[in-house]
């Protein structure tokens, strides 16, 4: 009985961990905003079959903050203007800010968003990104992206990899990173999955990365990474 008892109160406790650090994709989100229709996918279907038209479907994917595969079950949001709405129409962030005579990437962990804006406050491009996650069991312990105000200081090329991840060897792939705060980077990555799931670094889709390192960053770039939700 005591033997039942205590592993009645681990498994309890494993549901509490999994509630905790469960959490919704962004598109989810905005399902009960007007502006917006939420579907829910059934097998078979895909971001290609749902979404012909390139541009469209790239639009809905940064909506939903993600780069991943559909799969069934999974809730997407829609703008019910689709057709006549643009990407910075759909941009969650000022389009612009206060004039700091240096280049600076935004990342919003609530809102799973960079934002990138010109040395006179004008947001230019945004996209989609995951930061550090609430816990990993790897580590055993939380892994959000360290925030505040911070300058790029190093940047690799399309065969960055992690020193440290996965433990204990490394070599995660990390193309095109942006290291602007010990070993926090910016970089690419196919797991951009609407919601915050990385060990800290700052994943973008591979697209993104490339324009931020070779057109946008350099030595010297400011990063703010904005509060976590609470």
């Amino acid at each position: 009985m005591r033997r039942l008892a205590l592993l009645l109160v681990i498994f309890v406790g494993f549901l509490g961990v999994s509630t905790v650090f469960a959490q919704p994709r962004y598109g989810q989100t905005l399902c009960q905003d007007p502006n917006y229709m939420c579907i829910k996918v059934q097998k078979g279907e895909s971001w290609q079959s749902m979404f012909a038209d390139p541009g469209l479907r790239d639009m809905v994917m940064r909506l939903n903050r993600m780069n991943i595969e559909l799969q069934p079950g999974m809730v997407i949001a829609v703008p019910n203007n689709l057709s006549s709405v643009t990407l910075m129409d759909l941009a969650p962030f000022s389009k612009q800010i206060p004039a700091s005579g240096n280049k600076t990437v935004i990342f919003d962990p609530a809102k799973n968003a960079w934002g990138a804006y010109d040395a006179s406050g004008n947001l230019v491009k945004w996209g989609p990104a995951a930061g550090g996650k609430d816990y990993c069991p790897d580590i055993g312990s939380r892994c959000h992206t360290v925030t505040g105000h911070f300058t790029v200081y190093a940047e690799g090329g399309a065969n960055c990899k992690s020193s440290k991840y996965p433990i204990p060897d490394g070599g995660a792939p990390m193309p095109y990173c942006m290291f602007f705060h010990g070993g926090y980077a910016i970089h690419a990555s196919t797991d951009v999955p609407g919601y915050n799931a990385s060990h800290g670094c700052v994943r973008v889709n591979l697209d993104d990365a490339r324009w931020l390192n070779r057109e946008f960053v350099q030595p010297g770039t400011t990063v703010i990474v904005q509060a976590y939700p609470t």
